[in-house]
C-alpha cells in the first residue's frame, strides 16, 4: 500500500500532490491492478488534511481511469491499468540505468541529468514523437 506524504514548501496543492503520488506508484509497479488505495479516513488521519482534499484527490484519479471507488469496499487501481501509466519494458530500464550510471561516471549530477533528459524529451517531441 502507498504511504502518502505532503510537501507544504513546494506550492503545488495537496490533492495534486496525492494524485501525482498515486500515477507515478502505479507507473512504477508500487501500485498494480485491483491494489487498494488507503481508504479517506486514513488519509487524514496520516496527514492531518481535509477529507475533501482526499475526496477530491481519488475523484480525479477515477476521472482519469485509474483507479474506481467502489462503495463500501474503497478505490482501487483499475485492471488494466492505463497504457500511460505501464511500466517499461525490463530492458530498456536496465539500458536507461546504465545509461545514468555512464552519465554519473562523467561528473553529471542528478539535476544535470534531470535536463539532458528533459531536452531530450524536447527535441523527439519536436520531431512529432509522443
Amino acid at each position: 500500500m502507498i504511504a502518502f506524504r505532503l510537501d507544504k514548501g513546494t506550492g503545488v496543492p495537496a490533492y495534486r500532490q496525492l494524485v501525482d503520488q498515486v500515477r507515478h506508484a502505479v507507473r512504477v509497479g508500487i501500485l498494480g491492478p485491483g491494489d487498494q488505495l488507503p481508504t479517506v479516513r486514513e488519509v487524514v488521519g496520516h496527514l492531518a488534511i481535509n477529507p475533501n482534499t482526499v475526496h477530491r484527490s481519488y475523484r480525479e484519479l477515477e476521472l482519469e481511469g485509474i483507479v474506481v471507488g467502489r462503495q463500501g469496499q474503497g478505490t482501487f487501481v483499475v485492471d488494466p491499468v492505463p497504457t500511460e501509466l505501464v511500466r517499461p519494458p525490463a530492458e530498456l530500464e536496465e539500458r536507461l540505468d546504465r545509461w545514468v550510471e555512464e552519465a554519473q561516471d562523467a561528473g553529471l549530477d542528478a539535476d544535470a541529468i534531470r535536463a539532458v533528459v528533459a531536452a531530450a524529451l524536447e527535441r523527439t517531441e519536436g520531431r512529432g514523437r509522443r
